[in-house]
């Protein structure tokens, strides 16, 4: 994340032995208690800090994919992306009793805030596109809002995405989702003033936003809890009446 690397990108090159620390944590796990991650499986991230599908190509990709596909363990991987990378159909991720053990979030806003927020990324549409063919790959295929940036139309905006994305979806009775407000930071805020980059002031709004200590231990800000309420209602009220089929699995 830029945030923790301003340049460059940061890979782990020790992928078995991440691996093997991944297979001796989910052993003393048991068995899988159910709930809004997974019925069946415990979760694990492998794109928390990047975007793996855009830099499969620098991972021991098959590797990872395997290690969870055909494990004995109730486990599987998930990850968020901006990206639809193709090569991803070629991969196996289904076990044995054909669920899916790799779990892809295609990260969603609307356009105009992914042209300036994330450039050199795939047009909303195209992910939108890309969720039914992910599912007839064998993905577990799952929606990501996030960041959610509150700005005066932003309501309107999120009607147009949600009626695209009931448009294009297919597989109505599949695909879930997570809803995730925006979170910033300062010394963030500052690098991007010193880069001149667009839309910070939508970003950066210190009269609606809190300081939060993130679990990580980062210091950050976030929407005001009183605002934040309200905004979550209206969010989930819009969702609801366009998609009530793309369960918000959590909203926070």
């Amino acid at each position: 994340m830029k945030r923790h690397l301003k340049e460059g990108l940061s890979i782990a090159t020790n992928t078995e032995d991440i691996l093997g620390h991944i297979f001796e944590h989910a052993k003393t796990l048991g068995d899988k208690i159910p709930n809004q991650t997974s019925k069946q499986f415990w979760t694990y991230d492998i794109s928390c800090n990047e975007d793996f599908a855009l830099h499969l190509k620098y991972h021991n990709a098959r590797m990872i994919f395997d290690f969870f596909t055909y494990s004995d363990l109730p486990i599987m991987a998930t990850m968020a992306t901006k990206y639809v990378n193709p090569d991803l159909i070629n991969y196996d991720v289904q076990d044995i009793n054909g669920n899916s053990r790799i779990r892809i979030r295609f990260s969603l806003m609307p356009q105009k805030l992914s042209d300036v927020l994330e450039p050199n990324t795939s047009k909303i549409i195209d992910r939108i596109k890309a969720i039914d063919a992910f599912i007839d790959a064998g993905y577990d295929v799952h929606i990501n809002y996030s960041p959610i940036v509150v700005y005066k139309e932003w309501l309107e905006d999120y009607k147009y995405l949600f009626q695209m994305v009931d448009d294009y979806v297919d597989y109505k009775n599949q695909v879930q989702s997570e809803v995730i407000f925006l979170t910033h930071n300062e010394q963030k805020h500052i690098d991007n003033l010193k880069n001149n980059l667009p839309k910070e002031n939508i970003l950066w709004n210190p009269q609606i936003q809190e300081s939060k200590v993130s679990q990580y231990g980062g210091a950050n800000v976030r929407y005001k809890h009183n605002y934040k309420r309200k905004w979550i209602i209206q969010f989930k009220n819009l969702h609801n009446e366009i998609i009530p089929w793309n369960t918000i699995r959590y909203i926070f």
